[in-house]
């Protein structure tokens, strides 16, 4: 259960009933670091995330910037363990910044405590917004697909890999989330997904449209609620038996963003046995906040790097 003594708690006031600047705060992850001002907890992060990919693609075996698609902006990164093959397990990881900002140029945090226990990353970008939404790219929508198509190009190249593992952070972990929804079929794959890790994410978008970050979203109350997994996830198949979905959040993340992670984790279904059930899970980890929790990926000993390792190879 989560700890409701400190810091990490949903707030008592349901976020309908906050003032315009509450609201606006507790959508605000960098108002709530307590280590660091807000503009040096941001350059922070971006430079460890600057640092840690720099280093990736200095020290490992790596295919850079390969297309997943035509459009825009549409690569990923694979980063490979010493000895690589196809039968491996493969780690996608799609980072945040509010469908705004963050690019796969500084994400590529885990890459060598995962590389080096035979993992391969594979670090997603996707097109975001405000880009020329008249013709969808920078959307929301399209952004979702993107991130599923980038699944399905993995899933087709590997063939023969050992698991899918997907992991988001903040905006990331929602468009991870979608995935638990994806509609396959019509990309022809089914991927061999086994574990989502869902990092202080947000899945209820209707508060988003009424903070300062939708005026480069331009999300309406209808594509909010079209998006949002909370909303969906409780009537969705599970798409593996043994697939397992982490839900995450740091100890200084805001009250709302321990609610967010906190609901999900609540409405994933448990379905009978002969259908499966999701194998769920939910942490707060202690002492962390909103950029931390990603900036430790860096540790091999880090507390969620180790469980990413114990979910892979269990």
């Amino acid at each position: 259960m989560m700890d409701v003594s400190g810091v990490g708690f949903p707030s008592k006031v349901p976020w309908k009933k906050m003032s315009a600047e509450e609201l606006e705060n507790q959508y605000c992850p960098s108002r709530w670091v307590v280590r660091l001002g807000a503009e040096e907890a941001l350059r922070t992060y971006s430079q460890i995330g600057i640092e840690a990919t720099t280093r990736a693609r200095a020290t490992r075996k790596s295919l850079l910037h390969v297309p997943y698609g035509d459009g825009e902006g549409e690569k990923v990164d694979i980063y490979f363990p010493d000895e690589s093959s196809e039968a491996l397990p493969f780690f996608l990881f799609f980072h945040g910044g509010y469908w705004q900002s963050g690019s796969k140029d500084e994400s590529a945090f885990m890459v060598h405590p995962l590389t080096a226990q035979g993992v391969a990353v594979v670090i997603v970008a996707y097109g975001i917004a405000p880009k020329a939404h008249a013709l969808c790219a920078g959307t929301l929508d399209h952004m979702v697909d993107q991130v599923t198509r980038s699944v399905a190009f993995v899933q087709k190249r590997y063939p023969s890999n050992k698991g899918i593992y997907l992991c988001g952070h903040s905006a990331g972990a929602h468009l991870a989330a979608m995935m638990l929804l994806a509609d396959w079929t019509k990309h022809g794959v089914t991927p061999n997904l086994r574990g989502f890790f869902l990092v202080s994410g947000v899945f209820d978008l209707e508060p988003i449209v009424y903070t300062s970050q939708n005026v480069a979203l331009q999300l309406t109350l209808e594509d909010a609620q079209r998006n949002s997994p909370q909303l969906k996830v409780a009537q969705a198949q599970p798409v593996d038996p043994t697939c397992r979905v982490l839900v995450v959040v740091g100890q200084f993340d805001s009250p709302e963003f321990h609610r967010q992670s906190w609901e999900f984790y609540q409405v994933l279904p448990v379905q009978t046995l002969c259908q499966g059930e999701w194998k769920a899970s939910f942490e707060e980890l202690h002492d962390v906040d909103h950029f931390e929790i990603v900036e430790n990926l860096t540790q091999k000993d880090n507390v969620l790097t180790q469980i990413i390792l114990k979910t892979i190879f269990q």
